[in-house]
């Protein structure tokens, strides 16, 4: 063996991945089709503003500092991280008036408690107790379910588990919205608890409600922003992937997976090369790798078996400079309709395009003034849309898209109180589900991953290793654990765990020994393919921090 393995795609996962991989001892070449990497986490900087065309919250401060702390770094060498507060606002809509009543959340716990009793009497602790149970229910995920491959399934069940059993199952069987309908009183404060629903992909009331979790993040743990903009993590990713000898390639485009006897041996390119490897770690959408990469006699999910899959939600963004100061905006806004639930139903069930929104809009000139010229202000609108690849495709559907766009404008000032809002601002970009389909090779068109349903998480969502093709393994939001940053940081650390053949439920010890990979102890093919690797290239001198540490 040459000890050599080809990552597909430079987005959160598949750089994580490499720079674990190359750590490990295998001589790591990493190929993404752009000309830059990011994948769904990317950047467009036009006429001086800087736009995250992805993800734009930091959340999960545990996962990127156990990340790094795998390859000896800190994160706060890595990322210049300043906490927000307010960490976000809220805008609810009235019956009549066209201002929208307005929440802030802080940083300050009695203060929330305070304003969500003011809102309904006695909902203050109810989210108090509420919030309490989410982060109970976090560190078990962190300690049980999320570190994981579920290669074996009963060990994510020890003794001190077994005894709340009886309180988690109805965790899996019962609704998120129905979860918080139960606790919270006031309609608007059970919005607030339910919207990390759609950084699932989902809805509040098609989600299990053991992510009730996510009421930690937000509510205790607070939100953080590094400086740059999310694509800073990709940078810092890369730079890490970089220092630990990983060679990126960009402007590679995988057009297939060579499989010879059943296994993976490398890739060939669309300009028609072949990169020979030993192993083979596809961070692509799996419904692509599955469908477009892998002929049809490798496939373990052709494309039949897709139909029942729920490819989560996708999105309408729109990235915008505005000329003047926007006071009435937070770093982070959400703009929330009364028909909530049926709002989300025509998303998701009717495949309708909703009018008015629920909506997000980032605004980073609030913390961050490099990321627009001076006097303006950079402005980010993301709208839940149908995961419908057609949407944005020709160019009658794209003007559709952009006449959608202005009238989200013209919501969100309205309800902001900014009548002048659309006057002032100039769209640079919109991003649609045909983008997120043709860009990204997502499946259907959704902007985050496949939906968190109950059959599409945990031990439920698809392996990261193929059943039909050896030593072929998958990293990203279309595997374990799921959507996210933080999330496709650890499916990164379970490729390594796959190899080691460790099935534990917990994280991986820090720092990892340069060629740990040697020292797996997993039989069989891919226990020789570890070895192998982790034996295979030579050392590299310690980067300044781990000499340091």
């Amino acid at each position: 063996m040459s000890g050599h393995v080809v990552v597909i795609g430079g987005g959160v996962s598949g750089l994580a991945s490499a720079a674990l991989l190359a750590r490990g001892g295998a001589d790591v070449t990493l190929v993404e089709r752009h000309d830059r990497v990011g994948g769904r986490a990317g950047r467009l900087e036009v006429d001086g503003f800087t736009f995250d065309t992805g993800p734009s919250w930091y959340l999960m401060p545990e996962a990127f500092e156990h990340f790094f702390a795998l390859l000896g770094r800190r994160v706060e060498d890595e990322l210049d991280l300043i906490d927000l507060d307010p960490r976000y606002q809220v805008f609810f809509e009235r019956d009549s008036a066209a201002l929208a009543d307005v929440l802030e959340v802080t940083a300050s716990s009695e203060t929330n408690r305070s304003r969500f009793d003011e809102m309904s009497p006695g909902d203050g602790q109810a989210i108090a107790d509420y919030v309490d149970e989410a982060t109970d229910l976090y560190r078990l995920a962190l300690d049980r379910f999320l570190y994981t491959t579920f290669e074996r399934p009963l060990s994510v069940a020890d003794r001190s588990l077994l005894p709340r059993l009886g309180s988690l199952l109805p965790l899996l069987t019962r609704s998120l919205g129905s979860r918080i309908a139960g606790r919270v009183k006031d309609p608007r404060l059970r919005q607030l608890l339910g919207f990390h629903a759609v950084f699932l992909g989902s809805s509040p009331d098609r989600v299990p409600s053991l992510f009730s979790l996510m009421s930690h993040l937000d509510l205790r743990d607070g939100v953080r922003y590094p400086r740059g903009g999310l694509y800073a993590v990709m940078e810092a990713l890369e730079r890490v992937a970089l220092a630990e000898g990983v060679t990126i390639r960009t402007g590679a485009d995988v057009r297939r997976i060579v499989v010879e006897d059943g296994r993976a041996v490398g890739v060939t390119l669309a300009d028609g090369e072949t990169l020979r490897a030993d192993a083979v770690v596809s961070s692509a959408d799996m419904h692509h790798t599955e469908t477009e990469l892998l002929e049809e006699q490798h496939r373990a999910r052709p494309e039949k078996s897709w139909r029942k899959v729920r490819p989560g939600v996708s999105a309408l963004l729109v990235m915008a400079g505005v000329e003047g100061e926007l006071p009435e905006l937070k770093h982070h806004s959400l703009f929330f309709t009364q028909d909530w639930d049926a709002n989300f139903e025509a998303i998701m069930e009717r495949g309708e395009v909703p009018h008015p929104a629920s909506v997000y809009v980032s605004r980073t000139t609030a913390t961050d003034p490099s990321t627009a010229p001076a006097g303006h202000e950079n402005l980010v609108m993301l709208v839940p849309f149908p995961a419908e690849p057609a949407l944005g495709a020709t160019p009658e559907s794209r003007e559709a898209m952009e006449q959608h766009a202005a009238r989200y404008l013209d919501q969100v000032g309205a309800w902001a109180g900014v009548p002048d809002l659309r006057a002032r601002t100039s769209i640079k970009a919109i991003l649609t589900p045909s983008d997120f389909a043709e860009s990204l090779s997502a499946f259907k068109g959704g902007a985050l991953g496949l939906e968190h349903t109950l059959l599409q998480s945990a031990m439920f969502r698809p392996r990261n290793i193929s059943s039909k093709v050896s030593h072929l393994l998958y990293a990203g939001a279309s595997t374990a654990p799921g959507i996210g940053v933080p999330i496709c940081l650890i499916s990164a650390e379970l490729v390594a765990k796959r190899l080691l053949g460790e099935t534990s439920a917990h994280p991986l010890n820090t720092p990892l020994p340069a060629g740990y990979l040697a020292r797996s102890r997993r039989r069989g093919a891919l226990g020789d393919l570890a070895r192998a690797l982790g034996s295979s290239a030579a050392p590299r001198p310690a980067s300044p921090q781990q000499a340091g540490s």
